[in-house]
C-alpha cells in the first residue's frame, strides 16, 4: 500500500481527484508535469485498489471521468495532515537541501 499512496503522482492525483470529478485532460493540466503514459498507469493502479472509479459515457469523443470512491475518501482524514505538513514545512526542506549542497561544494 504504501508503494501505491508513496510515489510520485498518486497522492498529487488523489488529491486533485478528492476535489471532485475530473476527466484526463483536467487531471493532466493540474497536475504539472506527468506525461500521459505515467497518468494513464497511475490512474489504472488507483483505480484496481479501488481508490479511484474510471466512469465512462461510452461517447464519441471519448469521455471518460475520475472520482474517488469512499475507500479513497476515506484516506482524507490520514492524508490531510501529511499535506498540511508539507505546505507548512516545505520552505524548510528546501533550505536544508540548499544548505548540504553548500556543505558537499565545499
Amino acid at each position: 500500500m504504501l508503494d501505491l499512496i508513496g510515489d510520485r503522482w498518486s497522492l498529487l492525483l488523489m488529491l486533485v481527484i478528492a476535489q471532485g470529478v475530473h476527466r484526463n485532460g483536467e487531471l493532466k493540466r493540474r497536475v504539472g508535469g506527468i506525461s500521459q503514459k505515467m497518468l494513464t498507469q497511475t490512474l489504472r493502479a488507483l483505480e484496481a485498489n479501488g481508490l479511484v472509479e474510471r466512469r465512462d459515457f461510452m461517447t464519441v469523443p471519448p469521455h471518460v471521468e475520475y472520482h474517488l470512491t469512499p475507500l479513497g475518501a476515506s484516506l482524507g482524514p490520514a492524508l490531510g495532515p501529511l499535506f498540511e505538513w508539507i505546505e507548512t514545512r516545505f520552505a524548510d526542506v528546501l533550505a536544508a537541501r540548499a544548505a548540504f549542497a553548500g556543505r558537499e561544494a565545499a
